[in-house]
């Protein structure tokens, strides 16, 4: 597996990463915890190095599998989780960035991965009600400590990277990239990484599985899964967004490669410093999903890319508007 760097503090992670969320967390199917370790430790054998996590997946329950596979390659991976949430009853209930909460999640999230410092720490979503300045400070108190080795955001504003950067440099960005979600190209997102020397992490590089090819406007969503409640997952709108799939479809048959593959690889395209973290609970779509580091788009194939997604309207917003 092809290595990247994020930011300039020099961590380096493999150029696909693995998003554990989807293990135990969110789309209605969750792998046994067994199951989830075999899982992680076969994308370690594939080569990966960088896995994804956060306390508010399960809650808590998928830090300490991902703490658990780990365990015997710890010196060889980077583990990434996030804070950022309040619970009440064991349930997220709004935001929570205070200084205090950072360290206390801080500490719990150290003991359920089972490591003496967390690799990325990243706040998960920007509190509204805290500075941007106390959150990099806390972070960066913890960095002193030994207890973080890298600050990072994730889904922030491009002025919000610029006040947190300068209390402590971020390393990276987690925010949702792909071929069917193009915000960070035109919100300042990408712009503020180059200048600021900052890596991207894309997360749901395939679209929350919906440009892997696999659905369509039949598909049934199962009522614990929570892309029933997605504005792009409604039957009419996979039917009209099946016209990006079609295009993945034309260019993969080329490049006898699956249209999974393609888009992952005009990720990796787009950005020496951008790392693309899809998920997945079945081995055989982990090895596509890697596989994808190997296939190479060239400048003719990236600008036919560009001029059809061009003409394609996303129907759709990400997320519900309330």
């Amino acid at each position: 597996m092809k290595k990247r760097m994020l930011g300039n503090g020099g961590l380096e992670v493999s150029a696909i990463g693995f998003g554990c969320m989807g293990l135990n967390f969110s789309y209605g199917h969750a792998l046994s915890n067994d199951e989830s370790i075999k899982l992680i430790r076969q994308a370690v054998e594939g080569g990966v190095t960088f896995f994804d996590t956060a306390e508010v997946y399960g809650p808590f329950t998928n830090e300490e599998i991902v703490g658990e596979a780990l365990a015997p390659v710890r010196d060889k991976v980077v583990i990434a989780t996030k804070f950022g949430f309040k619970y009440e009853n064991g349930k997220q209930a709004g935001l929570d960035s205070r200084p205090e909460n950072i360290r206390k999640v801080a500490d719990a999230s150290l003991k359920r991965l089972g490591v003496e410092a967390i690799d990325l720490f990243y706040q998960h979503r920007v509190d509204p009600n805290v500075p941007i300045e106390d959150v990099a400070g806390a972070v960066k108190d913890l960095i002193a400590a030994g207890k973080v080795r890298h600050f990072g955001l994730s889904e922030p504003g491009a002025q919000t990277v610029r006040r947190a950067h300068a209390v402590q440099p971020i390393t990276a960005l987690q925010n949702e990239y792909s071929l069917w979600t193009r915000g960070p190209e035109t919100n300042g997102i990408l712009q503020a990484c180059e200048e600021l020397g900052i890596g991207l992490v894309a997360y749901s590089p395939l679209g929350k599985g919906f440009i892997t090819g696999a659905m369509s406007k039949d598909t049934k969503i199962g009522e614990n899964d929570f892309r029933k409640i997605l504005p792009r997952f409604t039957p009419e709108a996979m039917e009209k967004n099946q016209a990006l799939i079609d295009l993945l479809k034309r260019i993969a048959d080329e490049k006898k490669a699956t249209p999974a593959q393609i888009a992952l690889a005009w990720l990796l395209a787009q950005k020496p410093w951008i790392v693309p973290i899809p998920g997945t609970t079945k081995l055989h779509r982990l090895e596509e999903n890697l596989a994808a580091a190997d296939v190479d788009l060239t400048a003719d194939d990236l600008a036919a890319i560009a001029r059809a997604a061009a003409e394609i309207s996303v129907e759709g917003e990400r997320y519900p508007s309330s």
